[in-house]
C-alpha cells in the first residue's frame, strides 16, 4: 500500500531528482535552527533548492497534497521559525546563493536568498559601496533569513533594519505562483506595499527567492568611543545625553556579566569591575567632532573611563568584542536568548526588570544590545543538566517579556516570533489585530501550509 509519505516522496523526486529526499538520516541537520529550547518535529521530506523552478515545484506539490512547508536558509534563527513540523517538507534555499547583479549606478544588489550577509557586504565594498544591515550573525546568516525576520544589527538606530534597505522581491506563493513586489525606483506608492508585508513574515506568506537590496556610499571616516560606567543606569543616562548632541551609527551596551564573559574569552583587557560599557561609533565627515561630543556626554553622565580612537583597526577590534557577546555567554553554559525592545527612556526600568528576574529565578543573565534604539538581548545562562534549571530559565524569560510589554515595548525587536514567542502574540498585538494578520495570511496561503503556527 502506498502511504502519503511515499506519495509525497515520489512526487518530489519525480520533479526534483536527488535534490529531494525522504531519508531521515539526511534530514537531521535541517530539523531546527539555533533556538535549542523550542520544539521541533519530524519532517517527511527535505528539498535543497537550487533554482526558482525548484521552489515552484515544491510548492505546487505541497499545495496539491496539503503538506506544510517550512522554509529555511542558513539556520541561524533564534526563535524556532525554521524548526521542522511533523510531516512537513523542509525547503532549504541555502543553495540559492548567487549574487546576481551589483549595479553601482543604481546602488542596488540583486541576490538569491541563500547569499550570506557578510559576502554581500564584501562584494559591495569591492564596488566602493556599503551594504548596511549588520546583524551579529552577519558572517553566517543569509539575506533570505534576514528578510524573513527583518533582522537588525548595530547600525539600526541611524540606518535602519533590513526592511529599510529592500527595494524589490520575487517570491513563490503557497500554490506555486511567482509574484514580484516593489520597484528599483526610490519612490513607489503604487498599491499596497506587499514588499514590506513579506519582510518579517517568517516564511508564513511566501517563499522569497530573489531580493533587490539598496546599497549606500561607504562612510568617509569613523571614530569610536568606548566608555565604562559604575552602573548600567549611568550608561543609559549617557545614552540619553549622547542622543541629544549626536547621531552615532552605533551605540552598543554591555552589562557587567557580559563584559566579564567577553574579556575572559577575548583577553582584551576590558574593565571587568565596571557595571556597564558603551561602544559608540560616529561616521561621516563630522565623525571626529561628533565623537568628541559623545565622549563629553559620557563624562557628564559619570563615566569612570572614556577612550576614543580614529584608528579603524582599533575601532573594529572594539566592535568585534561587542559581536562576541553571545559566544562569550554561551561559553558559560546553556543560554536562552531573549530579544525585547522598549522606548529608550524606559531602558533603566527594563534593566531593573531583568535583574529582578535573575534574582527571582536564580539564574545568571548577561545583557547586551542596541542601546540607541532600546533593543536589548538579555541572555539567560543556566546549567541544562541541573534539575529544574530549564524551568527557572523559562520563568525568567517570561518575566522579561512581561516587563517589556508593561513598559510599552515589544516582545521582539529583530529576532522574530517563531515558536519561541508565539504564546505572547495576542498580548502584544491584540486579538482583533491578530485576526487581521491571520486574514492576510489566508489571502496569501488559503490552505495554511506555509510555516503554520509561527510568526503570527
Amino acid at each position: 500500500m502506498i502511504t502519503s509519505i511515499d506519495l509525497l516522496g515520489e512526487r518530489l523526486q519525480k520533479a526534483l531528482g536527488d535534490r529531494a529526499t525522504t531519508d531521515p538520516d539526511r534530514m537531521g541537520a535541517y530539523v531546527r535552527d539555533q533556538s535549542l529550547l523550542t520544539a521541533a518535529g519530524r519532517p517527511a521530506a527535505l528539498v535543497k533548492a537550487k533554482t526558482v523552478d525548484d521552489v515552484v515545484a515544491v510548492m505546487t506539490v505541497a499545495h496539491e497534497l496539503s503538506v506544510p512547508v517550512v522554509t529555511r536558509g542558513a539556520g541561524t534563527g533564534l526563535a524556532g521559525a525554521a524548526n521542522a513540523l511533523d510531516g512537513c517538507i523542509v525547503l532549504s534555499v541555502a543553495g540559492m546563493d548567487r549574487i546576481l547583479e551589483i549595479d553601482p549606478a543604481a546602488r542596488t544588489a540583486t541576490v538569491e536568498p541563500g547569499v550570506i550577509n557578510g559576502d554581500l557586504a564584501e562584494a559591495a565594498a569591492q564596488q566602493g559601496l556599503w551594504y548596511v544591515p549588520d546583524p551579529g550573525s552577519r558572517a553566517i546568516s543569509s539575506i533570505g533569513g534576514n528578510l524573513a525576520t527583518n533582522a537588525g544589527g548595530i547600525c539600526c538606530a541611524k540606518y535602519g533594519v533590513t526592511g529599510d534597505h529592500v527595494a524589490a522581491l520575487t517570491a513563490v506563493l503557497a500554490d506555486g505562483r511567482v509574484i514580484r513586489t516593489g520597484a528599483r525606483t526610490r519612490k513607489n506608492v503604487a498599491g499596497l506595499d506587499l514588499t514590506h508585508l513579506l519582510v518579517g513574515s517568517e516564511g508564513t506568506l511566501a517563499v522569497i527567492v530573489e531580493a533587490t537590496m539598496r546599497l549606500r556610499t561607504a562612510p568617509t571616516a569613523a571614530t569610536t568611543v568606548v566608555a565604562f560606567f559604575d552602573s548600567a543606569e549611568s550608561a543609559i543616562d549617557a545614552v540619553l545625553a549622547v542622543s541629544a548632541v549626536a547621531e552615532p551609527c552605533q551605540m552598543e551596551l554591555m552589562d557587567d556579566v557580559t563584559i566579564g564573559a567577553v574579556n575572559r574569552l577575548t583577553r582584551m583587557g576590558l574593565d571587568e569591575s565596571a557595571g556597564a560599557m558603551l561602544l559608540i561609533q560616529c561616521d561621516g565627515r563630522s565623525a571626529a567632532a561628533e565623537a568628541a561630543d559623545c565622549a563629553a556626554a559620557c563624562e557628564s553622565a559619570g563615566a569612570r573611563e572614556v577612550f576614543h580612537t580614529d584608528d579603524p583597526v582599533e575601532g573594529e577590534e572594539f566592535t568585534a568584542a561587542r559581536r562576541m557577546a553571545l559566544p562569550a555567554l554561551e561559553a558559560l553554559g546553556t543560554v536562552l536568548l531573549d530579544d525585547v525592545a522598549v522606548p529608550v527612556p524606559a531602558l533603566p526600568s527594563m534593566l531593573g526588570c531583568i535583574r529582578e528576574a535573575a534574582d527571582r529565578h536564580g539564574v545568571t543573565i548577561g545583557t547586551f544590545g542596541h542601546a540607541a534604539d532600546g533593543n536589548l538581548h538579555p541572555t539567560i545562562v543556566f546549567d541544562a543538566a541541573e534539575s529544574g534549571a530549564q524551568d527557572r530559565a523559562r520563568g525568567a524569560f517570561d518575566d522579561i517579556v512581561a516587563g517589556a510589554l508593561a513598559l510599552g515595548g515589544t516582545i521582539s525587536g529583530e529576532h522574530g516570533i517563531g515558536v519561541l514567542k508565539a504564546p505572547y502574540m495576542a498580548d502584544m498585538v491584540g486579538q482583533t489585530e491578530r485576526q487581521l494578520m491571520l486574514a492576510v495570511k489566508a489571502a496569501f496561503d488559503p490552505k495554511s501550509i506555509l510555516n503554520p503556527g509561527r510568526g503570527i
